[in-house]
């Protein structure tokens, strides 16, 4: 390694530990921290964010960008020094055009929105929110401002979380999957006797029940944690220390609780499986939204909510609540599994789950760039509820105001979920190229060689590589929703019926 790019090395390293320190600032506000002290918080991280956005702007950086290129030109593309340049340069010229007080701007504010949406969905008082939303908004065209025209403006805040994807490749994927999902939704029968779904589920045992299974994942006592939150999220400070967050409904095992779980260890899973040389610099984490989300539905789902897995898990799960003492696997298996109208999104089956993913997309684009206005929001998104899924919410709080991702300033995020369900399909047909028995593992409940395959194949390469040339390493080729809505008919045409 030369003298310039270990240079290099130190500087970003300084650079991401101030990032991780503000990563740890907002676990403890989900997590730990009382609510009064929101405003605080925003202070604190915004002084953070602005320091490291500072740091990492400086035309120093640029310097020592120039000339490590120079020492890695000729070296092995795929080596880490080559990758860190790359990634790294094009991360500061991105990042070069956002003013320091801007960036300030927007981390404070996603802090104190983040409390107020709290408060606004307890209460279910829409109005409240609303001016933090228009702040937000403002803010975001301000940041889209910073860059130069792209073919569609949301393109630019899409980048943010799939790198180099652009808003007409997502609308060619969801065009496809609108129409499919919607069949498959509607060929369901919505009503079904499942009264074991709504428990009791005692919290202490949902609790051992989703250690247990994340345990046997991979994710072990001394590299994961697991706390419960009002909106389950992953974060990591290293591969060394990831932080998993859940939450337990004791009236509802199917959309919470040990599903929730398995989503968030996806996550932790993906990050634990960096390259530890890798660490404290910008390419210790995921690739991508989109292939972070893949990870997060193919252990959730894929995995999560198959046959296999539940033969080996049931027998556990039957034992930890008595109200499943008399319901047959099949029929549980069935309940967890199949379509049917649901307002809220985390809530929702796996089918009409890519519906509220299309929903938000359409009215994020409208909201920034399509005149519709944030008192007409409610609205709008109780009319598309309605023509999508077949269901009208009779509040806000089952509405518009049910995800966090807008008050955090989350523009651009929604999409990558949906597009991270298809291509877990896609990676979970490649991994069973290489491994044929993977189910029948499951099934003994062994997660070892497929965590090793998803390791060595995705994990370990963090960011090094764009998503597109991930997806093709990992997938054999560019997304493709076929697979998936071929997954999901056959699933639902061979649930058994109740």
């Amino acid at each position: 390694m030369s003298e310039t790019v270990t240079e290099l090395r130190r500087e970003l390293a300084q650079i991401i530990d101030l990032r991780t320190a503000a990563r740890v600032l907002e676990w403890d506000q989900l997590v730990m921290m009382p609510r009064g002290g929101a405003t605080t918080r925003g202070d604190h991280l915004a002084t953070v964010g602005r320091v490291a956005h500072e740091l990492f702007v400086r035309d120093e950086i640029g310097e020592l960008l120039e000339a490590a290129a120079r020492d890695v030109d000729g070296a092995d593309p795929d080596s880490d020094d080559a990758c860190l340049v790359e990634v790294t340069r094009r991360d500061w010229e991105k990042a070069r055009r956002i003013p320091a007080d801007l960036h300030a701007e927007m981390t404070k504010l996603a802090s104190e929105s983040v409390e107020a949406w709290a408060t606004a969905r307890e209460n279910d008082d829409y109005a409240s929110f609303r001016p933090w939303l228009d702040r937000t908004l403002d803010l975001k065209r301000q940041y889209v401002a910073c860059f130069p025209p792209a073919d569609d403006p949301y393109d630019v805040l899409l980048d943010d979380f799939e790198r180099e994807m652009h808003t007409d490749e997502v609308r060619r994927v969801f065009d496809r999957l609108e129409p499919a999902l919607r069949e498959l939704v509607a060929a369901a029968d919505p009503e079904e006797d499942e009264a074991f779904l709504t428990g009791p589920y005692p919290e202490q045992m949902q609790h051992e029940l989703s250690l247990a299974v994340i345990r046997a994942f991979g994710a072990s006592n001394e590299f994961f944690r697991l706390d419960s939150t009002v909106h389950p999220f992953c974060t990591s400070f290293s591969t060394q220390d990831v932080r998993l967050t859940t939450r337990y409904a004791e009236d509802d095992l199917h959309a919470s609780s040990i599903f929730s779980t398995l989503h968030e260890a996806g996550h932790g899973l993906y990050e634990r499986g960096g390259d530890p040389a890798l660490d404290r610099t910008p390419l210790a984490t995921g690739c991508s939204s989109a292939l972070h989300e893949s990870q997060s539905r193919l252990w959730e789902n894929v995995i999560g909510r198959s046959l296999p897995f539940w033969t080996w898990f049931y027998p556990q799960v039957r034992d930890g609540f008595a109200v499943l003492a008399d319901v047959p696997l099949e029929v549980f298996h069935r309940a967890i599994n199949r379509p049917r109208p649901s307002l809220i999104r985390v809530d929702a089956d796996e089918t009409t789950y890519g519906l509220h993913i299309i929903l938000r997309f359409g009215l994020e684009q409208e909201l920034l760039f399509g005149g519709l206005d944030t008192k007409d929001l409610p609205e709008r998104w109780d009319d598309r509820m309605q023509e999508l899924v077949g269901i009208r919410p009779a509040d806000d709080r089952r509405g518009c105001l049910q995800d966090v991702h807008w008050a955090g300033g989350l523009f651009g995020y929604f999409p990558t979920y949906q597009l991270g369900n298809v291509l877990s399909v896609q990676i979970w047909e490649r991994l069973l190229a290489d491994v044929p028995d993977a189910y029948e593992q499951i099934e003994r409940g062994e997660f070892g060689e497929i965590h090793d395959w998803l390791r060595e194949e995705l994990y370990r390469h963090g960011r090094k590589f764009t998503p597109a040339e991930t997806v093709v390493r990992v997938a054999g080729g560019p997304i493709d929703p076929e697979p998936y809505l071929r997954y999901l008919a056959d699933k639902n045409a061979s649930l058994v019926p109740a």
